[in-house]
């Protein structure tokens, strides 16, 4: 058996390692004598969660969560989700854009752009889903917390959620005046400027939060005619309303707004140098787009300009002494448009933009009971989207068929050595008789969904030592699905240059419903005061994929329609959990089967496409342990290991069969310290030094060694002071101290052509930043 997907070998060496380890670490704390000052330290290391629709401790929690309060991420330096995912065993999430993050919960990636696919991973913002692809970023400045629950959690979050959910929770408007701005700044002229305001009374409290982040690009592109790659510029704000007339009822509203304007992301070629060099993914780039990129493209630079509004209002009423109502309703609004050069050199080749437009639109009533021995809720969500995804292309037809093929003169390459693109060779060549054939083409895929669903959850505490939980959701949902394509023929052939149907002014369009039971089981078993047990049974379920586009027939073009069955996963885990004493910390295992798994692939239009891959199977353990040792210090350390993939049966799908779930290490951990020690009684230092790591991923299916990334470990520090009673603050910070050379990702549209790109993930980035608060 191979080891790609050997479960029983490996596994549970390392479940008794990593047990033995966890249990070592809380052991002397259980034998210690509870104190009052022990059960202070037992609420400082546990946060307060809503993961359950209710407030509870999250050791309380029958399921697998890791939580991040504000604080925290800010002791830690983290200020955007694809770093916060390094210090959640299980959570590995790819900004390769805003435009195009790719989230990833325990090997399973939710990255698609197509209006078509649906997500995986539910990421929800102030209640609210918002997991369509293109419009899900959501920057993370004045945050209360992020909550990562792992594991199917359609009870609880939608049918998004097959194999986890991220909620993130903004600060809420309080009684009282307060306020706080922070600025910092770094190498490659980086500055951000953040903060808020918050004023009010018991009766009602407004909050105002923002953050503006600026960077220069840290991939220098030679072409004179573009920026520098990867440069941010980037805005969000957000109004917060908090209404409570009695202790009965509170209504929030929260409107949101996020832009960016972004450069380019730097796809460099594998194989093409520049004029620098040979090709290499940490050196400089030459991408210089398209000639007709304002009038094709939609812009005349290569990079990103997004637009996010959101707005969401939540009304809770205590109608009984035991019994809530609860409403959450949420409207998003996203428009973006990202030029990239996929074929990652200097030559007018590949040049695409994809525009993505969007809007969601939902609603959530929620009835709630809390007793003694029973708590539950049941309700109804509705979800509606319309989406759009249009990708257009440019190219120059003397370009393309010469790096493609070599045909149009033979012996001049694609890029040479010294960095000239073939279309210039050509012409120079020739005398500027051969001189550039303007090629452009453009598709475009719809998606209108709408989900109705019931829901019931109930916890069953028949002695205070035990919790019994059940939930189901039953869903009904109708996907539409458009499709359309203008792809004139070439000059040379005749043909469309790659396999793109015309459509000829047509919209095809087809339609689907769909249905599903998705239900939980949960126990909790209290082993004492500190230390809970649990077993969880879960079925998750990504939608089915209404498919469309066309195919060229004898008497025309034709829609082309493919359903993708819904893929559905069960999740069966046991897990521990506990504070005693300074000690905090979690032990999970999971086992996970997949039925038609999905998987996308970009074909050799460019296009990605989901396909099953048949049966997979996953096997993970978690770990998280946090040891405050003294008053002024606090370990911690945590730890995550899966051993998952698509099941190798050839009969099925052979060629995805034994293949590593993409982007997911097998070994996933980090550690590290925090120091708070009070110099007198108004000031402080503090240090947060964290080391983590990742051991090797593929970054596509099947797996490929070419388009993969080593082992990788990296050093952040986060210190400073703090003086005038905690008002003001000094720090300086370091992320990647080593200078670490990693990938982002590799393969990418250009692979779909045999030139695969490779994108750099950040360098060493450092800096000083200074905050005041009242």
């Amino acid at each position: 058996m191979s080891k790609l997907t050997s479960f029983s070998r490996k596994s549970p060496s390392f479940f008794a390692l990593t047990a033995t380890l966890f249990v070592a670490s809380i052991a002397p704390a259980w034998a210690q004598n509870g104190t009052d000052d022990v059960e202070e330290e037992i609420d400082d290391n546990v946060i307060i969660v809503t993961a359950q629709k209710i407030e509870q401790k999250s050791t309380d929690v029958p399921i697998t969560i890791s939580a991040n309060s504000g604080e925290r991420l800010k002791e830690l330096g983290v200020s955007d989700l694809d770093e916060l995912s390094n210090y959640v065993p299980g959570l590995n999430i790819q900004e390769q854009s805003a435009n195009n993050p790719g989230i990833v919960i325990r090997g399973i990636t939710s990255d698609s752009g197509s209006a078509q696919q649906a997500p995986r991973v539910t990421l929800y913002y102030n209640g609210v889903d918002i997991s369509r692809s293109r419009g899900s970023y959501q920057d993370i400045y004045d945050v209360d917390r992020i909550e990562v629950i792992k594991g199917p959690q359609a009870t609880l979050f939608g049918t998004a959620s097959a194999v986890g959910a991220i909620s993130i929770i903004s600060a809420k408007p309080r009684p009282g005046l307060s306020g706080e701005v922070t600025g910092s700044y770094g190498n490659f002229r980086a500055y951000t400027l953040s903060g808020h305001l918050n004023a009010g009374s018991d009766f009602m409290a407004v909050r105002l939060a923002g953050a503006y982040k600026k960077r220069d690009g840290y991939v220098t592109n030679l072409a004179p005619n573009q920026d520098d790659l990867y440069a941010q510029d980037q805005f969000g704000a957000r109004a917060s309303l908090r209404f409570t007339p009695n202790s009965d009822f509170t209504a929030d509203l929260i409107l949101s707004y996020d832009r960016q304007r972004n450069s380019g992301t730097p796809f460099i070629s594998g194989i093409l140098p520049t004029e620098a060099g040979p090709a290499t993914p940490f050196g400089a780039a030459d991408l210089r787009g398209s000639t007709f990129s304002a009038a094709v493209l939609g812009d005349s630079k290569l990079g990103l300009t997004r637009d996010v509004y959101d707005a969401n209002l939540t009304l809770s009423w205590n109608i009984a002494d035991d019994w809530t109502i609860t409403t959450v309703n949420g409207f998003r609004k996203f428009n973006s448009n990202e030029v990239f050069d996929a074929d990652g050199s200097a030559a007018f080749f590949l040049e695409f933009a994809e525009d993505a437009n969007g809007e969601q639109g939902s609603h959530e009533t929620r009835f709630a009971y809390n007793s003694d021995t029973f708590r539950g809720s049941f309700g109804w969500n509705l979800f509606r989207e319309d989406s759009n995804q249009r990708v257009p292309f440019s190219t120059d037809e003397v370009t393309y068929f010469q790096c493609l093929v070599g045909i149009v003169v033979p012996g001049i390459p694609c890029v040479d050595a010294n960095g000239v693109p073939a279309g210039d060779a050509i012409r120079a060549l020739t005398g500027g008789v051969v001189d550039t054939i303007p090629y452009q083409a453009v598709f475009e895929n719809f998606g209108k969904n709408d989900s109705y669903s019931v829901f019931a959850d109930g916890t069953w505490i028949p002695i205070p030592s035990l919790e019994l939980t059940a939930g189901v959701r039953v869903l009904i949902e109708k996907r539409r699905s458009s499709y359309r394509a203008t792809a004139p023929g070439s000059f040379f052939t005749g043909a469309p240059p790659f396999p793109l149907t015309d459509t000829m002014g047509q919209i095809f369009r087809t339609e689907d419903s769909f249905s599903a039971i998705l239900p939980r089981f949960n126990v909790l078993y209290r082993f004492s005061d500190d230390i809970n047990g649990f077993v969880t049974v879960s079925k998750g379920r990504r939608s089915a994929t209404v498919d469309l586009n066309a195919i060229n027939t004898p008497t025309g073009p034709v829609a082309n329609f493919t359903n993708i069955l819904p893929e559905t996963v069960w999740n069966y885990e046991i897990g521990l959990k506990g504070a005693v004493g300074p000690v905090s910390g979690s032990l999970g295992v999971y086992y996970q089967t997949y039925d038609n798994f999905q998987v996308s692939i970009i074909g050799s239009d460019g296009i990605a496409r989901t396909q099953s891959a048949g049966t997979a199977k996953n096997f993970g353990v978690e770990a998280e342990v946090s040891v405050r040792a003294t008053e002024w210090l606090n370990l911690f350390a945590n730890i995550g290991y899966i051993d998952g993939g698509i099941d190798d049966r050839p009969e099925i799908a052979p060629n995805f069969r034994g293949a590593r779930f993409r982007l997911q290490p097998e070994v996933q951990a980090a550690g590290g310290f925090t120091i708070d020690y009070p110099i007198n009684d108004s000031t402080r230092i503090f240090a947060t030094p964290s080391v983590t790591h990742r051991s090797q991923i593929f970054f596509e299916t099947p797996n490929n060694i070419m388009t993969s990334q080593k082992a990788v470990t990296l050093v952040n520090v986060r210190a400073g002071i703090s003086f005038a009673d905690e008002r003001y603050e000094i720090a300086g910070f370091v992320r990647n101290l080593t200078n670490k050379d990693y990938l982002l990702d590799a393969g990418n549209t250009g692979g779909a052509f045999g030139i695969p790109t490779f994108i750099p993930a950040e360098p060493r980035f450092y800096g000083i930043q200074a905050s005041a608060k009242f």
